[in-house]
């Protein structure tokens, strides 16, 4: 194995462990929800990736069939209107790593319905998005199944919440 392989299989490694890390996290604090009377949802993602079309800049997160028909469900019947969002961010285990990992919990404090939607991205793959994020003040991350029907879209008009300090520092240097 060479060293680069090495590092690869590291770098892997801790995604992995953040990810894991960030799933059992989502699902303790929508426990804590829901012993306060709260419905929550929380989502598991296969695929975060960002994306920049005309119907659509963000980051795109890719969850089951069957997790997307939960959410549309709510949000499509207005049953629920996500009025607030949580954002947990989770710093850095180790150095140097492009990997992020943050948990967004979308709230509709009416209802009392939240769903958790845990976020692992590449902070060097996202940047343009994040860049445009930061000057228009606002995030969007979009909920979908695979194959597309649709998706649902999440607002967050922080979307430094979403990124280390030293990530914008660096791109405000260049």
């Amino acid at each position: 194995m060479t060293a680069d392989e090495s590092a690869a299989d590291d770098e892997s490694d801790l995604a992995e462990t953040l990810w894991d890390d960030l799933l059992t996290d989502a699902r303790a604090i929508a426990d804590e929800y829901r012993e306060d009377g709260w419905d929550a949802v929380v989502l598991e993602p296969t695929v975060v990736s960002p994306v920049e079309q005309d119907e659509r800049t963000g980051l795109d997160v890719t969850v089951s069939a069957d997790e997307y028909d939960i959410v549309a469900g709510l949000i499509e019947e207005g049953d629920v209107t996500i009025t607030a969002a949580d954002v947990y961010y989770r710093p850095l285990a180790e150095e140097g790593s492009d990997q992020r990992v943050a948990l967004a919990v979308e709230r509709d404090d009416n209802s009392e319905t939240a769903i958790f939607l845990p976020l692992s991205y590449d902070i060097t793959a996202s940047r343009s998005v994040f860049e445009t994020a930061l000057l228009e003040e606002e995030l969007l991350v979009h909920v979908m199944a695979e194959p597309e029907v649709g998706w649902v879209s999440f607002s967050h008009d922080d979307p430094s919440l979403f990124l280390e300090e030293s990530d914008v520092r660096a791109w405000d240097a260049e």
